[in-house]
């Protein structure tokens, strides 16, 4: 708004000395101009008010540290495999697993990509573990292989027509003729039963839970084997074994006791020996039996570890059925 201005009263005409002129401007003109810059500052637009600076949020999330694979994450990869192809009884559905072949070839890979370094950080627990799941996975593998199985003419009737000694014409060349590569380096099923029954692990209860693909071999457990309860689970296995009339009994009548073709001193019985041999008890058995029923007392019945202890009695041991487990 414009402020009105008064005219400023008429100036008197002075009258100055003679010769003298007038310097001073009239007083209306510094009135007018003071008006001027007066009403000019009046009507200056109000300041727009000042926007508020935004800090925009930090959106760039945080680092996420790796993952760090550890050996239970390890062993987790078998963990699939088993559960959805092995049975409460461990037997094997070898017929839809051949058709779901790549998943167990995408284990088998990690088995040969895992580095030396990082398996050797690990407990003995897990390094057992480690090699009990690269077996049993690469038995499942050599099995697929071969399935369904083509039985020979001439050995049919004395093998029958789904023994797994059918594949290479002898059942040692599933151990010895096929090989895969753990860690860069290469093996066959025989290298790796050494491994573990040597003196690095010298444990004789991982002999129930090797798969031998076959009815009188040790059941197939649904899921892997990990190094934190490697034990629990030795245990358990070694029970389930020993439970199948196949691997003990006992005719008390006949004054018998049927083990396991596995536990004779020529095959796995001499691996008992360095931990459960004995000069107490079973003096008349020999050092390889002795040190197989001294273990064994610990997974069978009072009764029966009587019997075992005080009886007189034979050892024979039961033929070895080698049909698929399937």
């Amino acid at each position: 708004m414009l402020i009105p201005v008064l005219a400023a009263p008429a100036a008197k005409k002075l009258k100055l000395p003679k010769g003298k002129k007038m310097t001073n401007r009239p007083v209306f003109f510094i009135t007018l101009l003071s008006a001027l810059i007066f009403a000019a500052g009046c009507q200056q637009p109000a300041p727009k008010p000042i926007k508020p600076l935004t800090v925009e949020p930090n959106t760039t999330e945080p680092n996420t540290p790796p993952i760090v694979q550890t050996s239970q994450t390890f062993h987790d990869i078998c963990a699939d495999i088993l559960n959805n192809y092995v049975n409460d009884n461990g037997s094997v559905n070898y017929d839809m697993l051949r058709r779901k072949r790549g998943e167990l070839i995408t284990v088998l890979e990690k088995f040969d990509k895992l580095t030396p370094a990082e398996y050797n950080s690990w407990t003995k627990e897990d390094r057992i573990a480690f090699w009990i799941n690269a077996y049993n996975m690469q038995m499942l593998n050599i099995i697929v292989k071969n399935y369904p199985i083509k039985p020979s003419r001439v050995f049919s009737v004395l093998w029958g027509p789904k023994s797994i000694r059918h594949i290479e014409g002898d059942v040692g060349g599933i151990w010895n003729k096929y090989k895969f590569i753990v860690m860069d380096e290469e093996f066959t099923l025989s290298d790796i039963e050494k491994r573990l029954f040597n003196k690095e692990f010298d444990e004789p209860r991982v002999l129930f839970a090797l798969s031998r693909a076959s009815l009188s071999g040790p059941p197939l457990r649904r899921e892997p084997y990990y190094g934190h309860k490697l034990h629990s689970q030795l245990d358990d296995q070694t029970k389930k074994f020993l439970a199948n009339p196949r691997a003990f009994r006992i005719d008390k009548n006949a004054g018998v006791v049927y083990l396991s073709a596995l536990l004779q001193p020529t095959w796995f019985g001499s691996e008992f020996v360095s931990k459960y041999a004995t000069d107490k008890k079973f003096k008349d058995k020999g050092t390889e039996t002795s040190a197989v029923l001294n273990f064994i007392n610990n997974y069978i019945s009072p009764q029966d570890v009587s019997f075992l202890e005080v009886e007189n009695y034979s050892v024979s041991y039961i033929a070895y059925n080698w049909n698929l487990n399937e």
